[in-house]
């Protein structure tokens, strides 16, 4: 207890005593009069001891009514006959209030949902509607989300103002004076006989609440939730005032908001979703004491939703003075943050709010303050003798924190002592004042503080909680029954262990069945054997059915009668939510955590068995996804489950609760009260066929053959479809509990009475659908499963509604035709559906005039589509709407986004119920000329068409070829903006590497990299614009926009990152030759000064060379040993001795590490064709001590006990590999003993290896730090760890010869790089290698001093000697970006999308007959595409376009010569206008080359006596002659020493795409983009599996087919050598990830090339995969009579396809 009464009752002094006994017997007195008693729970005192005078002193009188506060004993007859009066004033006002708003009879026969389950008239909008209409037009427009219900104006029947009757003569003749007098006198002569005000919004809402039943009240209190806003929490009787809490209405309300912390430095947004009843959060309490001049509830809206009013108010359109149902009552509303730096509240809060003086309503005011975390009061004044001072005394001297609102003072908020808090209100704005209320209640709730939870109120005495009510407690415990039996086990084990007729036997069973239809073989046997196992699993449900949940629940909805069986199923339906949600969030949870996990390693481009792992764990997370979701719909699946396999079965019925027979009857009564049926199982993807003849059955007895008409919605998953539904008809679809529908549910919507003269049908029948292409949830869900749900339920309805998110028809195109070709194939059904799009969340509802153009595109390519379908049918069809009853200009509907703003705080937004009811006005005016079908129609409906379904075998895999060419255009365009944003990144990065060189730039930040590069990503965007808003496709393209757009700006901020990189390298390497750097210019400038010296003493000796250089010779040895003193020389790297280190340090014998490295083997090992030979045949071999053996082990074992050994040794591996029976299709490179699958899987392993260790490598310091063996160390072991955990997944072991070859070859591949990085690293910290660089050049610098040559002619050498190297390299690097672009642009291979160079590739490998070149493809695709690109453009720079590349390269010394000169002439004329010194004319020299040229400056100390600066810029333009004569005759050659190659520039543009290989035939997937999620992987042209080395199971036979022949066959495959059940190739998705991940058409589309491929190198790829093409993979005669050339030409035929 927060608070103490007995110290509460010492504060409050002046207490009247009052007689206890008195007081209950003038209650019951009253009580007895009033003519709707309500019987009042037991009275128990609150654990709250805030009450005002007369309540301290008379504890039990728990209403008080202002002005009797200070009775005493005398007063009590007074107060018994003032309660009376009052109570009777109440019922009359309450019966008046209903009797104008015609809601009088709803006190007894209470408003039900059935009563707004029905199909009326239209809700009148921005219309003026009579009184009587204001409760149901509230309603109805409440149930449409329309939260300006609260706002309905009403016609003013009775004017406020009685106009005189204009006949009669009202003016006089008074004097002009005497009419302005009469004008500003009092309004006594208004007649107010017939003044009435319209009837106040809230007393709308309250009087609807009261005239409600429980179920409908939680419908309307879930509405109002939905509409952001506050629900009644306690309510008085409007006649007794005997207070409601009405918990119950709750039950349905979801509430969703994110928490952001900081954790770690960073910001953790975590998200809860869960029941507000179960919620524990603070709240905060606001109470008016009086009645002061500000609105409390309007203040409390600019707490929680400044834009929306929660809480209505007096300024409120519609508020009148006069409310009879609102005072005492608390209203609640939830603040819940977005996780967003402008949440108002960083934590869910719950705000309440206490209608009326808080004097006035005791009991309301003592359980506010109990159970509130704050209280807020809100006073007029706040003075000592106050009515209010008692209460406020009370609160402020208790624990509670309080807030005290004061109306009329000033002054900002103050804390008068910890936790309680005065604030004034006088001139001071709503925000300031609100802004402060927020600080203020944040800052308690950063404390410690009590939480609020809505259950608790069950608890609290004195009131009525509306779940105490007998019958909702019997539904609740027969509810509660069930899911204790269910606690404490996983939900993703519920389903399997009390529902096991509808898992996997009821999928075992639905495959089987549409396996009748597409028997094949001996039929009639087949058929038979296949009806047995329908049988046999019919048996399997029968035997595992009838759990004891199932028991208990059918027995309750037996048994249960009326509302018991609607509590019933409602609290079933919460408890198992709760179950289901807690396992779901935390599932949730995890799948986001490691679907981050997977980004992160997709982001580094990570293909480790790393990134493998965690996508099968994300798989695994995604099926238990699956299978945690369980609701009141699976229950009833297994009810269909039991009666379907009862009925198959014709088992005996047994009577009582569980006969089964009687499922259906039970299904059928919930099905006509309003409840969705499923009519589609989501998982199984199947029709229980019986079921639902059997439910529709027992509708038919109790309704009678009732004519329907059939409503059906397709959609994408999350496009708002059930959400849309629910709003039109008032439907009870889940749209909650952080689920989406699966499969098809049906739900019958009455057609009321008013309306039904308008119809020939009696309902309609709603079927929603799951959303198409749920991939990511649904698992196994595949486009087929797509086309079978949509031609299912556009064929059931006589209506589709066809619902997009936003204004993109694409998306659906593909399933419209599917559709399309689906009804011409369904000849024995007359269907004549329509259907009507909609696009949902339009932000222009103005579009639907604006995009007349798009529509007629839609109609055309509808057109389209109905033609080619019927060309493939043979059916006569000119126009879509042959097929689908469809008019593209009434049939399209735009609708507005759902929410005003950003949830989870916003409302609906008013336009979106707008859009309902224009929509649901088109359904009802195209259903007036449709009359439907009968019930029993419908039924035979649904038989036909499933079992058409079944019969006919669609293609529904194909993507139509308009789209694939559109999006090899836009391939192109992407490869093009790509290129833009990385030739100028390239730009920007030669710039800034050339500034840091030169010590003008010694850090980058990220913000100014994105300035640099943001003016080209601009006009990108604005490219990217145009082209999709412009381009005559651009409908299709569309569906592509948003991808592409974050794809291109993923890019930019890659290459932005990765030159971030890159130059901080650079700066580090910088960094740490600094100190060598300085002691450079130091050993250079007394190097000048002593030659100088020298030269002055030796001029006479100028002609002695000898003696010249011997005397040049002792300076310089001096300085050296100056500048080397402290530093060792660098010694070069012993490689080869290091690598023996490494492997004999992880326990490698030196024999076989030398063995090995003389062998050479190595070299090659990623491109071994069979690796049997480094494949021991058991973990625990007798022939090995160790996991791997060595290839000595072997030898001598062999040697000692001769062929028995070895035969034992493949012996044992045959164990291994070969205990599977040999059917079907299995791939196998050779009749070598080691499967196929794991010779890829021990390649995977080498090239990951590979790949990981090389990167690994390349991430340490080498250029800035030197080589040390701990990297080779590193490296080493992070093989050896990788080769360890493969092997602990094998049942065979690796040689130690492959692990020591498989670091050689790793080894062997670093080399290159790691000594072209040491060598930098020398070159830029090697004191040593520095001064013997410099020997000569200032030996000529000497010479020239002792020659007498001037200080001009002296530095001007100098000067020269340092361009030179700088414009070579300048031009090189230009000259290298600048031909990556020429070729980028102009080359064949590189001017298009990925499948344009795969053409090439397969052209050049094709034109050289080279099988060697062909393995090495199709092994290491990635690296043969670099080597080609390498290979290219040596070809293109040095052979076919070497004078184009030439004069690029002179072009850009050009450039390098404009740029020096006028640096020359600039700092020249800088220094003679200020007659400058050598040091100003230094620096301005090295400013204007900074960008653009490396430069070291000189120290010019010892060129003091330099005059003429004209001089100086003589000689520099002398040898600067000299140096562009060198350049214009420099090799091309020159550009492999410098950072830019041509090559790997495009290299790095050019295979940034997608490399996943076709898991059948090894083809390689061209799409441009290399994650290009959700698109499936693909390839034009398959080639024949035997190229892979795929041969049947136990033969030697090679595979000749096509992948794209294979799929369309009824032939299957193993997934793994040790897989004994295949996978047909129809299904081929089915086996496992990197099946499902591809898609490969079923077509006879075959590319000539693979088959000249095959016939050419028919023996070499024979010998091989040593196995042969013959028997079923003998190569048909007429591959032999390709050519060459066709074969290259069919490559044209690819790329144009």
């Amino acid at each position: 207890m927060l608070f103490s009464r007995q110290s509460l009752k010492s504060e409050i002094t002046s207490i009247s005593s009052a007689n206890n006994e008195n007081v209950d017997e003038l209650e019951k007195s009253a009580a007895k009069t009033q003519c709707d008693p309500v019987k009042r729970p037991a009275d128990v005192e609150l654990p709250s001891d805030i009450r005002s005078e007369h309540s301290v002193a008379t504890e039990k009188v728990h209403y008080s009514t202002p002005g009797t506060f200070d009775m005493d004993l005398s007063g009590n007859m007074d107060m018994k006959s003032e309660e009376f009066s009052d109570g009777i004033n109440r019922k009359k006002q309450h019966q008046t209030l209903l009797g104008r708003l015609h809601l009088e009879e709803k006190l007894e026969k209470k408003l039900s949902p059935a009563n707004f389950l029905k199909l009326g008239p239209p809700v009148k909008q921005d219309v003026d509607v009579s009184e009587k209409d204001v409760a149901y037009n509230f309603l109805q427009r409440l149930m449409m989300l329309d939260y300006r219900a609260r706002y309905i104006p009403t016609k003013k029947e009775n004017p406020e103002l009685k106009h005189p009757d204009p006949g009669k003569n009202i003016f006089t003749d008074d004097t002009e004076d005497d009419n302005v007098d009469d004008f500003f006198s009092p309004n006594d002569d208004f007649d107010r006989s017939n003044l009435q005000t319209h009837v106040h919004p809230m007393d709308v809402q309250m009087a609807v609440f009261h005239c409600s039943d429980s179920f409908f009240k939680q419908n309307m209190i879930t509405k109002l939730s939905q509409c952001q806003y506050a629900l009644p929490f306690l309510v008085p009787d409007p006649v007794t005032m005997d207070i409601e809490c009405p918990l119950w209405t709750f039950r349905q309300i979801r509430k969703t908001w994110k928490i952001s912390e900081m954790k770690d430095d960073s910001n953790v947004v975590t998200m809860k979703s869960m029941s507000i009843c179960k919620a524990e959060t603070p709240m905060v309490s606001f109470l008016r004491l009086g009645s002061p001049s500000v609105s409390k509830s309007q203040l409390m809206n600019t707490l929680i939703n400044d834009r929306h009013n929660t809480f209505f108010h007096r300024n409120c359109p519609g508020s009148t003075k006069s409310r009879h149902l609102m005072d005492g009552v608390a209203e609640i509303a939830w603040y819940c943050p977005a996780g967003k730096p402008n949440d108002a509240f960083t934590d869910c809060i719950a705000f309440c709010n206490l209608h009326g003086d808080a004097l006035s309503f005791e009991k309301q005011r003592e359980i506010l303050t109990d159970k509130s975390s704050v209280v807020v009061v809100l006073v007029e004044t706040l003075e000592k003798n106050d009515k209010s001072s008692a209460v406020i005394s009370a609160l402020y001297k208790c624990e509670k924190p309080l807030i005290c609102l004061i109306a009329d003072s000033d002054g900002v908020g103050v804390e008068k002592k910890k936790g309680k808090y005065k604030m004034g209100l006088n001139k001071r704005s709503q925000s300031d004042v609100s802004e402060e209320l927020r600080e203020t209640i944040g800052k308690i709730m950063s404390g410690s503080h009590s939480l609020f939870q809505l259950e608790s109120m069950n608890k609290v005495c004195g009131i009525k909680v509306d779940e105490e009510d007998t019958v909702c407690q019997k539904g609740k415990s027969a509810a509660m029954k069930i899911v204790q039996l269910l606690q404490g086990i996983e939900v993703s084990k519920i389903k399997d262990t009390y529902l096991p007729c509808q898992g996997q036997l009821w999928k075992e069973w639905s495959k089987i069945h549409k396996e009748l239809y597409r028997l094949k073989g001996n039929i009639e046997d087949d058929k038979v054997q296949k009806e047995q196992k329908l049988m046999e699993k019919r048996q399997e449900q029968v035997n595992v059915s009838c759990s004891e949940p199932m028991k208990m629940f059918i027995k309750s909805l037996s048994t249960l009668l009326g509302n018991e069986k609607d509590y019933f199923l409602k609290w079933t339906q919460i408890l198992i939510d709760a179950l289901s949600t807690d396992d779901l969030s935390s599932i949730l949870q995890t799948y986001d955590t490691k679907w981050a996990e997977v980004l992160a390693l997709k982001k580094k481009h990570d293909k480790t068995e790393l990134l493998k792992t965690k996508q099968t764990e994300l798989n695994k997370i995604s099926t238990k996804l699956q299978s945690a979701t369980f609701g009141l719909e699976h229950i009833f699946r297994e009810m269909g489950q039991m009666y379907e396999a009862h009925e198959s079965l014709q088992k005996p019925t047994k009577s009582g609760p569980t006969d089964w027979s009687k499922y259906p009857e039970l299904a059928a009564e919930l099905m006509i009260s309003g409840h969705p049926m499923e009519l589609m199982d989501g998982d199984a993807g199947h029709v229980p066929l019986t079921w639902i003849a059997g439910v529709l059955e027992e509708v038919i007895k109790k309704l009678g053959n009732k004519r329907v008409f059939v409503l059906s919605v397709l959609g994408i998953q999350s496009s708002g479809k059930s959400t849309m539904l629910n709003a039109m008809f008032g439907l009870q679809f889940a749209v909650s509990a952080g689920r989406c529908t699966k499969g098809a549910f049906m739900q019958l919507v009455e057609v009321s009475e008013e309306t039904k003269k308008d119809f020939e049908f009696d309902y309609v029948l709603v079927v929603d659908t799951e959303g198409l292409r749920a991939l990511e949830l649904e698992g196994n869900a595949t486009l087929h499963h797509d086309n079978e749900l949509a031609t299912f339920v556009v064929g059931l309805g006589n209506m589709t509604l066809i619902n997009i998110f936003g204004e993109n028809p694409a998306e659906m195109q593909d399933v419209l035709q599917i559709v399309v070709q689906a009804f011409m194939r369904m000849k024995k059904i007359k269907l004549s559906p329509s259907c009507v799009f909609v696009h949902q969340n339009v932000t222009d509802i103005g579009a639907a005039e604006k995009n007349m153009d798009g529509k007629r595109r839609l109609q055309e390519k509808l057109d389209d589509m109905a033609k080619l379908a019927a060309k493939e049918e043979g059916c006569d069809a000119e126009f879509f709407s042959d097929v689908i009853a469809f008019d593209v200009q009434k049939d399209v509907k735009y609708f507005a986004q759902l929410w005003e703003g950003s949830p989870p705080m916003a409302p609906p937004n008013p336009g979106y119920s707008e859009s309902v009811q224009e929509l649901k006005t088109i359904i009802l005016s195209k259903a007036k000329e449709c009359a439907g079908i009968t019930l029993s129609q419908f039924r035979s409906k649904i038989q036909d068409l499933w079992k058409a379904l079944m019969n006919e075998q669609f293609v529904f895999s194909f993507k139509n070829t308009l789209e694939i060419a559109v999006y090899r255009k836009l391939e192109i365009e992407y490869g093009n903006w790509t290129w833009k944003l990385r030739s100028n990144m390239l730009t920007i990065e030669n710039e800034l590497h050339t500034k840091i060189q030169n010590r003008k730039l010694d850090t980058v930040e990220l913000t100014y990299l994105h300035q640099e590069v943001n003016k080209t990503y601009e006009e990108i965007k604005k490219e990217m614009r145009k082209y999709f808003d412009d381009d005559r496709d651009k409908d299709m393209l569309v569906q592509w926009r948003g991808r592409f757009e974050d794809k291109i700006k993923e890019f930019r901020d890659e290459l932005v990152k990765g030159v971030k990189r890159k130059l901080d390298e650079v700066i580090q390497q910088k960094k740490a030759c600094k100190k060598l750097d300085d002691k450079k210019a130091e050993f250079e400038n007394n190097l000048l000064q002593k030659s100088k010296e020298l030269a002055h003493k030796l001029k006479d000796k100028a002609k002695n060379e000898q003696e010249l250089e011997k005397q040049f010779n002792s300076v310089w040895s001096g300085l050296v040993t100056q500048l080397t003193a402290d530093t060792k020389p660098m010694k070069d790297i012993n490689y080869d001795q290091d690598q023996f280190t490494v492997l004999q340090d992880l326990g490698f014998e030196s024999s076989l590490v030398n063995d090995c490295k003389t062998s050479g083997e190595y070299k090659i090992i990623s491109e071994v064709s069979d690796y049997i030979y480094y494949v021991s045949p058991t973990k625990h071999s007798v022939f090995s001590d160790t996991s791997q053996q060595s290839q000595g082990d072997d030898e001598k074992h062999t040697k000692g006990q001769g062929n028995h050994i070895v035969s034992t040794l493949w012996g044992a591996i045959k164990g291994i590999f070969s205990s599977v029976p040999t059917q079907q299709m299995k791939p196998l490179t050779s009749n070598s003993d080691l499967p196929y699958e794991e010779q890829k899987q021990i390649r995977s392993l080498i090239d990951d290896a590979e790949k990981q260790t090389i990167n690994l490598l390349k991430q340490r310091p080498v250029a800035s730090k030197g080589y040390s063996l701990t990297y080779l160390q590193e490296a080493a072991n992070n093989v050896k760890e990788k080769v360890t955990e493969f092997e602990s997944k094998k049942k065979y072991a690796l040689k130690k010869k492959f692990t020591v070859d498989l670091l050689l070859y790793i080894f062997h591949r670093a080399w290159t790089w790691i000594s072209e990085s040491h060598k930098e690293f020398k070159v830029n910290n090697d004191a040593q290698y520095y001064v013997d660089c410099k020997k000569m050049q200032y030996y000529r610098v000497f010479l020239n001093f002792c020659k007498g040559s001037s200080s001009a002619v002296v530095l001007g050498e100098l000067i020269c000697d340092k361009l030179r190297s700088s414009m070579v390299e300048a031009v090189c690097n230009n000259t290298a970006i600048n031909l990556a672009g020429e070729m980028r642009c102009n080359f064949p291979a590189f001017n298009g999308n990925r499948l344009n160079l795969e053409k090439h590739v397969l052209k050049s490998l094709a034109e050289k007959e080279d099988f060697n070149g062909f393995i090495t493809y199709k092994q290491h695709p990635r690296r043969h595409v670099e080597h080609f690109i390498r290979e290219e453009v040596q070809k293109y720079i040095f052979t076919d376009n070497k004078g184009k590349a030439l004069n690029i390269l002179k072009k850009n010394v050009g450039d390098i010569k404009h740029l020096v000169s006028q640096a020359l002439h600039d700092a020249t004329e800088k220094v003679k206008i200020h007659k400058g010194h050598p040091d100003m004319w230094m620096e301005k020299f090295s400013s204007l080359l900074k960008d653009k040229l490396t430069f070291d400056k000189i120290c010019c100390q010892n060129f003091r006596d330099l005059n003429s600066f004209d001089f100086l810029k003589e000689e520099i333009e002398k040898g600067l002659e000299s140096i562009i004569k060198e350049l214009r005759s420099l090799s091309l050659d020159e550009m492999k020493k410098f950072r830019m190659k041509p090559d790997e520039i495009l290299i790095d543009q050019l295979c940034n795409c997608c490399w996943v290989k076709c898991p059948f035939c090894a083809a390689v997937c061209t799409n441009t983009v290399e994650d290009h999620s959700p698109d499936k992987h693909n390839v034009p042209f398959h080639r024949p599996s035997g190229i892979e080395g795929f041969h049947p199971r136990g033969t030697e036979e090679l595979v000749i087919d096509f992948c794209t022949t294979l799929v369309a066959s009824d032939r299957g495959f193993y997934t793994s050598h040790d897989s004994e059940v295949g996978i047909p190739y129809k299904e081929y998705h089915k086996g496992g990830e990197k099946y499902a991940s591809w898609k490969i058409t079923p077509d006879e589309s075959k590319l000539t090339y693979w088959k000249w491929f095959v016939c050419r190198f028919q023996q070499q790829l024979e010998d091989h995969h040593k196995l042969k093409f013959q028997g079923t993979g003998e190569i048909p005669s007429e591959w032999r009579n390709y050519k060459k050339q066709e074969a290259i030409d069919s490559l044209d035929e690819m790329y144009n396809m």
